[in-house]
């Protein structure tokens, strides 16, 4: 059984359960960590204040408009970090601007994917992106020194 850590960063308390809920796997233990700002979020990949045993997550669902710092520069700043940039980053946001697609792409989004409206093709969307990343990509392997 595998054990994958993920790091969802999400503002909507709603948007954050459903993500919890539809996320499972019977070869995949997912162990998912919440935080509600872009603040937060770089807190614990840098495991600073009440973070200090966080683990390195394996794959970041990241919002872009966030409170605190937006996720565009929470993108910016892990994909320009050594030590977290090989992390996927799914940017999952209700944008569907072009210029916030394209400036995703730009700071190294992995993919980006607009959230439904309706709940059913949110959970449609939650499950691909479960089947994509955790059936047919072959992630980097964890190295706990990091």
């Amino acid at each position: 059984m595998n054990l994958v850590d993920i790091l969802i960063v999400e503002d909507n308390p709603g948007d954050a359960r459903i993500i919890k809920e539809v996320l499972g796997n019977k070869n995949t233990i997912f162990c998912m960590h919440v935080v509600h700002d872009g603040l937060e979020a770089l807190n614990f990949l840098h495991k600073k204040d009440n973070y200090s045993l966080a683990p390195r997550p394996d794959l970041i669902l990241l919002d872009l408009n966030l409170p605190k710092k937006d996720g565009r520069e929470v993108l910016a700043e892990i994909k320009g970090d050594v030590q977290l940039r090989q992390i996927p980053v799914v940017v999952m946001t209700s944008s569907n601007a072009e210029e916030d697609i394209f400036r995703s792409y730009d700071l190294h989004a992995n993919c980006y994917i607009s959230k439904p409206l309706e709940l059913d093709q949110f959970e449609i969307a939650v499950k691909s992106i479960e089947d994509f990343w955790f059936s047919l990509v072959k992630l980097p392997r964890r190295n706990n020194d990091i």
